[in-house]
This record gives C-alpha cells, structure tokens and sequence, in this order.
C-alpha cells in the first residue's frame, strides 16, 4: 500500500512477476482497495494471497511507527511475515526511514553488522553500486568500512566481478580531505581487507572509478536525485534537439536504436529497486514513484537476491572481519 502509485501499479505490477517468474506473490493491505483495482483493470487475483489491512505508512509517518504505532501496517505485517519465514522476500515501494527501521528491528541485521543501508546500482560506464542511499543520515567511519565489504561482496555475487574496488565519496582525492569522518574512514580502508580505491570526487562517478561507492546516507541520496534529475533532462534536450529541423529529424531516426539502449540504461524501472545490505532477510525498497514494470523488476531482484547466498557471505565476512579486530586489539 506504499508509495505514490499504490495500490493499482503495485498490484499490477506483482500480478505480472507472478506470472513471468512463476512465483508466489503475498499481496498485504486494504482488501477492498485490492479488490476495486482488479475489476476495475480487469486483473485476475486468484493467483495470489491476501493478507488484509487497512494500516499503513504513509510517507508523513515517523519511522519508528512501524514497530510502534502502526504494528498492524502492511509494512509491518510483511516483515513480520518475513521474520517468521512466512516468505523468503519482502518487496516495498512505501516509506524508506520505516522500512529500515522495520528491517532492522523486526527482521534484525546481520549478527556484527552496525547499520543495514540501501544499495542502489548507478546505470554508470560500468554498474557502479553507490551505498548508502537514504536510510543513514549520520554515520561513523566503521559504517561506511561495512558497507564497502558488504558492496563487494554484492558486486561480486550479481556481477561476478572477482576483486570488486571500493570508493569513498569526498570532496578531494587527498587522504587528509573531507570531514572527519571520512579522513579515519579512509585510515581504516587502508587496514580493512577490501580492494580499496581511494577517495573518489563526484565528478568522477559518471566513469565509475571504481565497482563500489560508500558514502552517508543524506550525501548519497542526493548523489542518487541528482542522477535521475539529469537523465530526464539529457533526454528533454535531446527530444528538442533532434525535433528542431528536418535533418536533425532524419539523425534522430538513423540514432533511434541507440539513443533507445540510452534511455533503458537510465530506466530506473528497469532496476526495480535496492536491497538493505545487512539485514538478514532480503528486504527490497522499490523508488517511491515506482509503476508496475519498476515493481515486476523489484520482485525479480528479490528472487535473484534470495538465490545468491549474498546474506550468509556477508555474515561470514563479518564474523571474520571482528574476529581479525579482537585479535589485534
């Protein structure tokens, strides 16, 4: 029930990765609501499970409500089912600060893991994973060291990158730059056992220097805005530019193909939506805006995460990682 477009391309969009992936679909929230967008649509709701409620979060909402307040939200209802091992995956399109609230205190982190985050794939020269992207707003340097081990290990798993790189967002290459935080952050990089590439500047994101990117939450998520915000307005100077003369119009068609594969790589559907790193169930949060291609994408990156074994290699890398710590201190 979350998000700018629910319930109808929510419940478009999980009738549809029913259907292509051939997998069980848990439908949590207002029934009747569920019901009015299926015979409105024409939509066949035999193939899935309601589980009803008419609580949700809504966006206005104090993050904390999802395990307070609100217990008996959709939100909730669907951790806790997550929890109980009622599903293997739990996909959501609603509120990010409840949702990783819920995540880590319904569903709890991984065992050593300090802050679970969101990891989003940037649509870079390269697939470029920038985390954290909104659930922390202030973090401390072991945050962000983490993170880039969790990254890793992500990258590796999806992409099948051997050595991923890791990146620390800063305003300056130098290892003296940037706040305190990220001058100890990268003190720490140098010891931690990741492939670490050094402070990275914004202007360097576009080539994707490196396969992981760390920052904090309210840096990274203005990172993430930013992108979005200039792919749409690539593509609306394109539009006028090629529509502004007849040769430009028969450029505009001989290019069609490619400026096609463009628009797709910054089709933020077509990614879904982005696992919290460090929680130990697969949560997935779906973009706010999400329609029901950007949803059938959420619920398939929710399979693939399921199925990588992501969550027990991040525990052992952890496990390792503090035991290596105790030692040396």
């Amino acid at each position: 029930m979350g998000g700018d477009n629910a319930p109808r391309e929510l419940v478009r969009g999980a009738l549809a990765a029913a259907e292509e992936y051939g997998v069980e679909i848990v439908m949590i929230g207002n029934r009747a609501e569920i019901d009015k967008v299926a015979a409105e649509d024409s939509l066949d709701l035999s193939s899935v499970e309601i589980v009803h409620t008419e609580v949700k979060i809504d966006m206005e909402d104090d993050a904390v409500s999802v395990v307070r307040a609100k217990k008996d939200s959709s939100m909730s209802l669907g951790l806790y089912m997550l929890r109980d091992g009622e599903c293997d995956a739990f996909v959501s399109a609603g509120n990010s600060g409840a949702l990783h609230v819920g995540s880590s205190l319904i569903v709890r982190k991984i065992k050593g893991v300090r802050r679970a985050g969101i990891a989003t794939v940037l649509p870079m020269k390269k697939p470029l994973l920038l985390m954290d992207c909104g659930a922390n707003i202030e973090v401390v340097p072991e945050d962000l060291v983490q993170w880039g081990t969790m990254g890793a290990i992500y990258m590796n798993s999806i992409y099948g990158i051997k050595s991923p790189t890791v990146g620390l967002v800063n305003n300056g290459v130098e290892e003296t730059k940037g706040t305190p935080t990220e001058i100890e952050a990268y003190k720490l990089f140098k010891e931690a056992d990741v492939n670490f590439a050094g402070n990275i500047e914004a202007r360097e994101i576009p080539n994707a220097p490196c396969d992981v990117l760390v920052t904090d939450g309210f840096t990274g998520n203005a990172i993430l805005k930013l992108i979005e915000g200039m792919g749409s307005f690539i593509f609306s100077e394109l539009k006028t530019m090629f529509l502004a003369s007849a040769v430009s119009k028969i450029a505009a068609v001989l290019m069609k193909k490619h400026i096609r594969g463009l628009k797709h790589k910054f089709d933020a559907s077509e990614h879904g939506g982005a696992p919290f790193l460090g929680v130990a169930k697969p949560v997935i949060k779906a973009h706010g805006s999400s329609d029901a291609k950007a949803i059938k994408n959420a619920v398939r990156q929710a399979i693939e995460y399921s199925k990588t074994g992501i969550i027990e290699k991040i525990a052992d890398s952890i496990s390792a990682n503090n035991e290596k710590t105790e030692k040396a201190e």
